[in-house]
């Protein structure tokens, strides 16, 4: 059993940054590909950005591409998620979630995730 731990939310107002981590205690991070996802109440959790255990391929939805940034560290074992021009629309409590998969995939889909965090706040208003 892998566990998740996310960090880095909070309350940010209308154009501002945020950026999440995503830690592994006692799990062997590079077995991992990465994802993070977003829901809000009465909705589905969302597909935001994936990256593969190497770090080299990733993916980001329609909706975050170009305001998102994916990352890890492989050495400090953790996950990253660089969030800028933030909109209230991004509202929402945001996963990590890990799959043991081969070096350069990763998925865009929920149901292929094997371990999930416990997830982390993010509110953008003024």
């Amino acid at each position: 059993q892998v566990r998740l731990v996310e960090s880095g939310g909070g309350l940010v107002q209308p154009g501002g940054s945020l950026t999440l981590s995503c830690v592994t205690p006692g799990g062997t991070f590079t077995d991992y590909a990465m994802g993070w996802f977003r829901q809000t109440p009465g909705k589905e959790r969302e597909f935001v950005a994936a990256i593969s255990r190497v770090g080299i391929t990733f993916d980001y939805s329609d909706s975050t591409k170009g305001r998102f940034t994916i990352s890890r560290d492989n050495a400090k074992s953790t996950l990253y998620l660089q969030m800028n021009s933030l909109v209230p629309e991004v509202t929402a409590v945001y996963y990590c979630a890990a799959v043991s998969v081969g070096g350069f995939a990763y998925y865009k889909s929920r149901s292929e995730y094997e371990y999930w965090g416990q997830g982390t706040q993010v509110t953008v208003s003024s």
